[in-house]
Order: structure tokens, then sequence, then C-alpha cells
């Protein structure tokens, strides 16, 4: 059986910690951020973690 490639897009997009979770930026910080908050700007600076029901979907195309 052949090997499962990896998706390219979501390997650049999210990546796994130690304890197996799935790890991703936040959306929303690249235009307008005179319209944002300094609160949600900088809330969106933080990683956000996948919810656990989607995280096998992802792992799946990680590799």
């Amino acid at each position: 059986m052949a090997k499962i490639k990896t998706h390219k897009a979501s390997s650049k997009r999210f990546s796994l910690t130690k304890s197996g979770k799935v790890k991703f930026n936040h959306i929303n910080r690249r235009h307008q951020t005179n319209l944002k908050t300094t609160k949600r700007k900088r809330h969106l600076r933080k990683a956000g973690y996948l919810s656990e029901s989607m995280a096998p979907n992802v792992r799946a195309m990680i590799g």
C-alpha cells in the first residue's frame, strides 16, 4: 500500500504539540488592524488549539 501524502496547505497552517494537540495561528491579524481593538489583537497573537472533534481530521492530513 502506498504512503499517504501530506496535505501541504494543512501542514503550513497547523502543527502538533508534544501532547498531540493541534496548534494553529489565529486569523484576522493581517489587514485593517486599526479597526480592531488592542485587546482583540492581543488575544489573536496567541496560538489557538483545535477542538478534539476536529483534531483527528487535521492529524490525518498532516501525516
